[in-house]
């Protein structure tokens, strides 16, 4: 028997009708449900130029922070949506930095992770209040990047007038349960924002405990000769030299003062890139023997830190401050897309404000912020024994006994 057009048109909306349901019933959503849109992140680091080592080890982190988050499922309140991180290379120069900021915001990013370096930071953290963008500083110890003033910046860990309070805190408690063998310091910085804003806190700082400072040295990035440097510590016979540099400049002068056989009773650095480096410590041993460090760390009786350290040197890299900052500047930033379950910029601005994460796995307390600082972030005091990067203070974290003055 034949049927007519509109029976057939009936019969198959009711196949269809048919199929859609069978197809929800046995779990087909994907067919059926567009997926929720990828929130997109801006991921910027010097991945030329003269802080390439760091700038790579910055973005592997947070790559591996994203891949993480995305495994487990996505931002849920914005119904599974994924992080797409826009990669971004400042070449370790302010002027690009800037430029490249200004592309991501146009590329429609909902929030910035990096830039490493303070320099590039005080640029793009000026840019982000322009835009109201959500700004999260991996590293960036200019407190120069954060303020009342830049509402939408956000820094995780501590910047350099806490490392210098820290640092001079804990040299005093070091010195005095030694018998106070250190009298003279002499400084060696970097000129940039980060290395001379520190050497400006800490010439404040020890004269406050009683430590004369014999001389104050800046030099330029990059310097690949510090002869004059050693010539001017041999001189000033300091008993403590206080380094802060990015990594290249650190390894090379340490290794002059060791070459050179300068005797002194300890290097104490302040963000001082080589004592916190499991790089420098495997291609230069005995010239990173006693070596101490105020620097970012990782809790290192946290099980997380310890699997993610695993992840990263099975993958070839060393597991280095660049590379858990990031990963957990990714993770707090999950937490705010969570909490704000929205994309707009005011929401997540809002969320992360009221931040009190503490799924971390650094020696830290909750996340709590105060005009874009973390108050919750500590730094800590480490330093190499025997091969290795041990942390000693604060001690409720510590891994060993500090060796303290150095042996000669």
């Amino acid at each position: 028997m034949k049927t007519s057009k509109s029976q057939r048109q009936v019969s198959r909306r009711r196949v269809l009708a048919a199929s859609g349901a069978a197809a929800a019933a046995i779990g087909f959503p994907a067919v059926l449900r567009a997926q929720a849109a990828p929130v997109k992140v801006g991921v910027q680091h010097p991945i030329t130029g003269f802080l390439s080592y760091s700038g790579n080890q910055c973005r592997a982190g947070a790559l591996m922070g994203i891949e993480d988050i995305n495994a487990r499922g996505g931002i849920k309140s914005l119904g599974g949506a994924k992080l797409e991180p826009l990669l971004s290379d400042n070449q370790s120069k302010v002027d690009v930095g800037l430029s490249e900021f200004d592309k991501l915001a146009e590329a429609g990013i909902t929030a910035f992770i990096g830039p490493y370096a303070s320099a590039i930071g005080v640029a793009t953290s000026q840019a982000a209040t322009r835009y109201n963008l959500p700004h999260l500083c991996d590293l960036c110890v200019s407190d120069r990047v954060i303020g009342a003033d830049k509402p939408s910046v956000f820094r995780f860990s501590p910047g350099y007038g806490q490392f210098a309070r820290e640092a001079v805190e804990r040299l005093v408690q070091l010195n005095e349960g030694a018998g106070k063998p250190i009298k003279k310091v002499m400084l060696i910085h970097e000129e940039s924002e980060s290395g001379a804003g520190a050497q400006k806190q800490l010439l404040v700082e020890l004269p406050k405990v009683g430590f004369e400072i014999v001389d104050q040295v800046l030099h330029p990035n990059p310097t690949r000769d510090f002869t004059n440097v050693v010539l001017r510590v041999k001189q000033r016979a300091p008993d403590l030299l206080i380094i802060g540099n990015y990594y290249n400049e650190y390894v090379l002068l340490v290794r002059s003062l060791h070459q050179q056989k300068v005797k002194v009773k300890g290097i104490y650095s302040m963000l001082g890139g080589g004592a916190s480096s499991y790089r420098f410590v495997r291609e230069t041993p005995d010239a990173a023997q006693h070596i101490m460090d105020c620097n970012h760390w990782f809790n290192p009786k946290h099980p997380k830190a310890l699997e993610l350290k695993r992840r990263v040197e099975a993958a070839g890299k060393d597991f280095s401050y660049e590379v858990w900052l990031n990963y957990n500047c990714a993770q707090l930033l999950a937490d705010a897309l969570e909490r704000a379950a929205s994309t707009k910029r005011d929401a997540v601005v809002n969320a992360l404000a009221q931040s009190t994460f503490s799924d971390h796995f650094l020696p830290f307390g909750p996340t709590k912020f105060v005009n874009g600082q973390n108050t919750g972030a500590l730094s800590a005091n480490l330093q190499v024994i025997n091969k290795n990067i041990e942390l000693i203070l604060p001690l409720e974290f510590a891994s060993a006994k500090a060796v303290f003055p150095a042996p000669t």
